[in-house]
């Protein structure tokens, strides 16, 4: 299942004061601490897709001064030689290579509608008009190619536009389906017309001709939770299985006799354990029931590897799971690995993999293979960085008071002296089912810029720490985890760090929820920043754009009070924090009244309080300008009343 919000991958040009210089360039250049603007310029890298001869392509983004996020897209040899930036159209976003190496298949806007396109590239630069358009009447999902090449895939809504859509919008359960259409975009049709709830992920079975398919429950007019299993081919739909939890991911396994995927037994509704089931049909099987970390990602490659991203505390690793086991794989010693590798996606090609991997002291960037471990062959972001002066990163461990053991994240500013105490901010995490890793955590890194101590705690509800601890946040998020966060503190006052004079909170999403709920049980912080936190969790369950029963499956009208015991709005009289509020116009992940009913309560019980608000933002400002004006209102907010 799709969760809030976890807070990473602000890539704008954001300038904020950063303090005094600290250090000097080998050219004898100043150093600073990084700031926002470092933020902004900051360039990133991702690995998307690998040819048939083995070349590598990747994401490139950064930010600007206004709109939105920019991406490059570019290619290298897996020995990181001929790196190059690709010309190409437009709108255009690759998925991936054709089985010939020559063209990139990928989406394209046309008339504001994702359609499939076909774009030969020659010497780096892409076609002016594209080889291939697949024009759906609601644009397409995603696209998947067959093992031969010579079928796409695609997840679509087969529903007619509707007609006066320009008047209204109509609220109403979803449809997707499957389409394969011929590689030259003929012969298209729709298969297994009657599975219309289809999710983006598809899996190809190794002759071409079947897909796996998962089809969740529809949100709207549901309140269970539960994923079909179905083999779809041109002749009609096998049904495989039911579910009754989340399903994520889906691979053929043991020579197409058993599918494997990710699900889980919690009522927290995380897929977090490897599964599998006969093709045939037939009972599920857990077959990581001790897992102590968390399955986050799984897919098959071409020569029908199933590769799974496992979270380990803030370390994400990649496994491969094989007769019915995981078996650690790939590493990255510094940090971590971003998510699943890319690969070829045709039999009898080129084996090369290609990893995103970060760490505290780089931007993500690009590894390969190199024997036992990986490589790096990209320096994204390394230009920006040796203008700057970082602050030491700590991976670091307490229990609270509770006796629960716990882990985090510390980062503090350039030139820390040990045994001086700073101003301290602790940062919980969106989700809540996720986990701060080990990478340049850039939100982190320009607070420490302002002279904080930051601490991003992995309380009970986070991934990679096994199903126990992920599942105790259920109808305990205001406590349990509220716990958890507040220990963090205490850790960071008592190991010296933290001046508990100047301690400060902020999160975004589900560590909003956390921001604006802890104001209400403490008077410590001095300040507090909430982005699109939950303040009303009976409106919330059922007005979310996504299923939020995760958090508590009780009906609201049944037992109100279970829904207010962690409602912020129910305790606005005991707010003693000066509390900012910042949320986006156009949000449906947590609708902006969560944010303006807090405020009005708070305002008309005297608070301190301010309210933020972007035109046409979803759930986070996808323009830098209003991103900026986020990192702004925080830094003056804090300044005002924890300087």
């Amino acid at each position: 299942m799709q969760r809030l919000f976890a807070l990473c991958g602000w890539l704008c040009v954001i300038v904020l004061s950063t303090g005094s210089v600290r250090a000097q360039q080998p050219n004898g250049a100043a150093k600073h601490p990084f700031g926002a603007h470092d933020w902004g310029v900051l360039r990133n890298a991702q690995a998307a897709a690998v040819s048939p001869e083995g070349t590598i392509l990747y994401r490139v983004s950064f930010g600007g001064d206004k709109g939105p996020t920019h991406t490059e897209w570019w290619t290298i040899a897996a020995d990181g030689t001929h790196a190059a930036k690709l010309d190409l159209q437009d709108d255009f976003s690759p998925m991936g290579f054709t089985r010939d190496g020559r063209s990139l298949y990928g989406g394209w806007k046309v008339k504001e509608l994702q359609q499939l396109a076909v774009f030969p590239v020659t010497d780096h630069k892409g076609a002016a008009v594209p080889a291939t358009v697949v024009l759906l009447s609601r644009g397409i999902a995603s696209a998947a190619a067959s093992p031969d090449g010579k079928r796409f895939a695609i997840v679509a809504d087969p529903r007619d536009p509707d007609p006066l859509g320009s008047v209204r919008h109509v609220q109403e359960p979803g449809e997707s389906s499957v389409y394969v259409v011929n590689a030259d975009g003929t012969d298209g049709g729709w298969w297994c017309s009657g599975l219309k709830s289809v999710d983006g992920t598809v899996a190809w079975s190794a002759d071409g001709g079947s897909l796996a398919l998962l089809s969740p429950v529809p949100h709207i007019g549901h309140h269970e939770v539960a994923t079909a299993i179905d083999i779809c081919s041109a002749k009609g739909a096998q049904h495989v299985a039911d579910i009754a939890n989340s399903v994520s991911g889906i691979a053929w396994a043991d020579g197409g006799k058993q599918l494997a995927f990710l699900s889980t037994k919690s009522e927290v509704l995380t897929p977090e354990h490897v599964w599998t089931v006969p093709a045939s049909g037939g009972t599920a099987t857990d077959r990581t029931p001790r897992l102590q970390g968390t399955a986050v990602q799984l897919a098959d490659d071409a020569a029908g590897r199933i590769w799974v991203s496992v979270a380990h505390g803030v370390h994400n690793d990649v496994e491969e799971f094989r007769d019915g086991a995981l078996t650690p794989v790939y590493r990255w010693a510094a940090g971590t690995i971003g998510s699943l590798p890319a690969w070829s996606v045709y039999p009898h090609t080129s084996p090369q993999l290609a990893f995103t991997v970060d760490d505290p002291e780089h931007a993500s960037n690009i590894a390969v293979p190199d024997g036992d471990h990986l490589r790096k062959i990209t320096t994204e972001g390394d230009a920006q960085l040796a203008a700057v002066e970082l602050g030491p990163t700590r991976t670091v461990q307490w229990k609270s008071k509770e006796g629960i053991a716990l882990e985090g994240i510390a980062t503090f500013p350039a030139g820390y002296e040990g045994g001086k105490k700073y101003p301290f901010l602790v940062l919980p995490h969106g989700g809540p089912e996720a986990n701060d890793q080990l990478a340049f955590d850039a939100l982190s890194r320009t607070i420490a810029g302002l002279g904080y101590v930051v601490l991003q705690p992995e309380y009970r509800g986070s991934t990679g720490y096994g199903a126990e601890f992920l599942a105790a946040i259920y109808q305990h998020f205001g406590d349990r985890a509220y716990q958890d966060v507040d220990s963090a503190t205490d850790y960071a006052v008592a190991q010296g760090w933290a001046d508990p004079q100047r301690l400060a909170i902020f999160g975004w999403s589900a560590g909003g929820f956390m921001t604006s709920w802890t104001v209400t049980q403490t008077n410590r912080y001095k300040a507090a920043i909430e982005g699109a936190g939950i303040t009303d969790w009976a409106p919330f369950l059922f007005t979310s754009d996504i299923a939020q029963v995760d958090y508590d499956a009780r009906w609201p009208e049944k037992d109100p009070a279970a829904f207010r015991k962690f409602s912020a709005v129910a305790f606005a009289n005991q707010v003693t924090t000066p509390l900012l509020i910042l949320h986006g116009e156009a949000d449906q992940r947590v609708p902006t009244f969560q944010g303006t009913e807090f405020f009005q309560l708070l305002g008309a019980h005297h608070k301190t309080v301010r309210m933020v608000t972007y035109p046409g933002s979803p759930h986070f400002p996808v323009l830098c300008e209003q991103r900026l004006d986020v990192m702004r209102e925080l830094a003056a907010w804090l300044k005002k009343y924890n300087g």
